[in-house]
C-alpha cells in the first residue's frame, strides 16, 4: 500500500465516522473526489448539493448532475445568490467570506431537513498556501474538510481520482466567476454575463485552461503554454476572439504573458496575504 492508497483509506475511514454527509458539490476535481469516496463509505447516506447563482455557469452546472448521476448520488440543486449582499457586490478583500458564509448557512438547513449530520467541503492542502478568507466561515460554521484532514493535496487527488476512474481527474481548476474581477471593483450581474459569455467562447475554440479576468473596459486572457501559443500562432483566431469581445462590451482584449495561474487577482494584496 503506497502513501496515495494510505491517504484514501484515512480518508475513508473519516467519512464512515461522520455516520451520513452533505456534500458541498461543484462538479469540480476535488468536490468529485470527495463525493465519489463519500459514496463509497456512506452509500446511500451521503448527498450532494449544488448552488446555482449568478456566479456559477451554466455548463459547470450541467458537469455537476452529469457526474452526479453517474455516481449514483442523489443531488439537491438549490439557489444562492450572492449579488443580494451589498457586502459581496463590493468585491472586497474578503469577498468570498460573504459568499461561503451565506452557502454554508443554507446548506446546514438542507442537512437538518435531509436528516444529514455533517456537512462537508472539498479543501485540500493546496488551499492553504493562497489567500482564502472563505475558510474563516467554514470553520465558524462547524463546516468539516475531509480532504485536508485527511492531507490530500490537489496533485494527490488528480491521482486518486484517476485510480477511480473519474472523469474529473484532469479536469482544469474551477472558481467562481467573482474571481475575475479585481478586488474594489464592483461585482454586477451585466459584468458576471459578460465574463461568462467570454469564457465561453474561448471554451467553443477549443481551449481548455483558461479565464477571463475583468478590468472594466479590458478583458484580460489568461491561457495555459499551450494556449498562448495557439493564439500567438494565428492572427485569425484573435482577430474573432478580439470582434465577439468587443461584441459583448470589451473596448480592448489582451493575454497575459504569464499565462493562467491560480489567484492572480491576490497579487494587489499586501504581503501577507498573498500567495506563497
Amino acid at each position: 500500500m503506497d502513501e496515495l492508497d494510505n491517504k484514501s483509506a484515512r480518508l475513508k475511514d473519516l467519512l464512515s465516522k461522520m455516520g451520513s454527509v452533505l456534500i458541498a458539490y461543484s462538479g469540480g476535481v476535488d468536490s468529485t473526489f470527495l463525493l465519489a469516496s463519500a459514496k463509497a463509505a456512506l452509500g446511500a447516506r451521503v448527498k450532494a448539493a449544488t448552488a446555482v447563482s449568478p456566479t456559477f455557469p451554466a455548463w459547470e452546472k450541467e458537469d455537476a448532475e452529469k457526474i452526479a448521476r453517474s455516481l449514483g448520488v442523489e443531488q439537491i440543486v438549490f439557489e444562492s445568490n450572492e449579488l443580494a449582499s451589498e457586502q459581496f457586490c463590493k468585491n472586497p478583500e474578503n469577498r468570498c467570506y460573504y459568499c461561503k458564509q451565506e452557502l454554508f448557512t443554507k446548506l446546514k438547513k438542507i442537512a437538518e431537513q435531509n436528516g444529514l449530520a455533517v456537512i462537508a467541503e472539498a479543501s485540500n492542502l493546496d488551499d492553504l498556501g493562497d489567500y482564502r478568507p472563505g475558510r474563516k466561515a467554514v470553520e465558524e460554521l462547524g463546516i468539516r474538510s475531509p480532504l485536508l484532514e485527511a492531507g490530500f493535496s490537489k496533485a494527490e487527488i488528480r491521482a486518486a481520482s484517476k485510480r477511480l476512474g473519474l472523469p474529473t481527474w484532469d479536469k482544469p481548476s474551477l472558481a467562481c466567476l467573482a474571481s475575475r474581477f479585481p478586488y474594489g471593483s464592483e461585482i454586477t450581474p451585466e459584468k458576471l454575463d459578460q465574463v461568462e459569455k467570454a469564457e465561453d467562447f474561448l471554451r467553443h475554440q477549443a481551449f481548455r485552461v483558461l479565464r477571463v479576468r475583468h478590468h472594466g473596459d479590458v478583458a484580460r486572457i489568461e491561457l495555459d503554454q499551450e494556449g498562448i501559443e495557439r493564439l500567438l500562432a494565428s492572427q485569425d483566431l484573435r482577430q474573432r476572439i478580439y470582434a465577439h469581445f468587443r461584441s459583448l462590451g470589451f473596448l480592448y482584449t489582451s493575454l497575459d504573458l504569464l499565462g493562467y495561474r491560480t489567484g492572480s487577482m491576490n497579487l494587489t494584496l499586501p504581503p501577507q496575504k498573498s500567495p506563497n
